[in-house]
């Protein structure tokens, strides 16, 4: 076995202690358990095979990529698995922790500046446009993660597990949404088996574009872009719930001290979002979300940072 033969298959728990008592049963899954600690380790593994099953990437290319960190860490695990040089395009609006671990696996960085270390629209499109100007070169690949269709296949082991680990007692999926293709890949999966099940996405409320709101800075890492991304399908979605930066902030925190689950800014806004549909839903009905990442990679932010 190899290090990308371990990737999936994660645990699921149930939360007791940050749940409202007359809601539905509330289910996380623990990405943070693939190999980076993030759920793109899934999607990672999934474009670069694609790519190279149909000949777009060869031994001896190089791989291009723009991300806020945890894409970048997944696709450096999948490169040096593999033998590919990585070039990534990042910026200082994310953590330290994303940034030096994508570097300790070899990946080149090329760093955009944020204003004020927030995301935002032209962030995104300024990381994009860096990105594309080094896809240029000869013998490279550019996986282009919000246009990339292969990165929904890479979700829909995701999507089958959970429609296992529950027995399909699921009636509610809930997941924010960044380049939208995991929760497109993973709702696929789950319509398939039961076409009734509420598939309800999530997005900061400083930039809720997806509820046609303006786009706006917000600090919520990995989602969010500011525009709608492109691979977003809304007749995949039921419902859409905006949450604000400081509550994600704060149900992370919680999840750590209360559940001791350690996770992610956007796993916050997930369990946040994921309350409301458990209220709406009523006691013996279950929802399930995910943690999307460890909390490991935010200890110098200030959702962990002390003092």
């Amino acid at each position: 076995m190899d290090i990308l033969q371990v990737i999936g298959n994660t645990s699921m728990v149930r939360l007791h202690k940050v749940v409202q008592s007359e809601g539905a049963d509330i289910l996380a899954k623990l990405e943070w358990e693939n190999p980076t600690g993030s759920m793109k380790d899934r999607m990672a593994h999934a474009v670069i095979s694609r790519a190279e099953e149909d000949g777009r990437l060869k031994p001896g290319d190089t791989v291009v990529e723009y991300t806020g960190g945890s894409t970048g860490a997944s696709l450096a695990l999948i490169c040096a698995a593999k033998g590919y040089r990585l070039r990534i395009v990042s910026s200082d609006a994310f953590s330290r922790e994303k940034l030096d671990q994508m570097a300790a696996m070899g990946a080149e960085l090329t760093l955009v500046q944020s204003e004020g270390g927030l995301t935002t629209k032209k962030l995104i499109l300024d990381m994009i446009e860096a990105a594309r100007r080094l896809s240029r070169e000869q013998r490279t690949y550019w996986t282009d993660q919000l246009n990339n269709y292969d990165s929904i296949t890479g979700y829909y082991s995701l999507g089958e597990e959970i429609w296992s680990q529950t027995n399909g007692e699921i009636n509610a999926f809930v997941h924010c949404v960044g380049t939208a293709a995991s929760l497109r890949g993973i709702a696929t999966v789950l319509r398939r088996y039961k076409p009734s099940i509420r598939i309800v996405a999530v997005e900061p409320a400083e930039s809720s574009v997806l509820l046609g709101g303006q786009a706006g800075p917000h600090k919520i890492e990995g989602v969010g872009i500011g525009y709608t991304p492109p691979l977003w399908d809304p007749t995949l979605v039921d419902d859409i719930i905006a949450v604000r930066t400081a509550d994600a902030k704060e149900m992370a925190r919680r999840l750590a001290r209360e559940e001791a689950i350690f996770a992610g800014t956007s796993s916050g806004a997930n369990v946040v979002a994921a309350i409301q549909v458990a209220e709406r839903l009523g006691p013996g009905a279950k929802v399930v979300t995910l943690m999307a990442d460890s909390g490991l990679k935010y200890l110098n932010t200030d959702v962990y940072r002390r003092g």
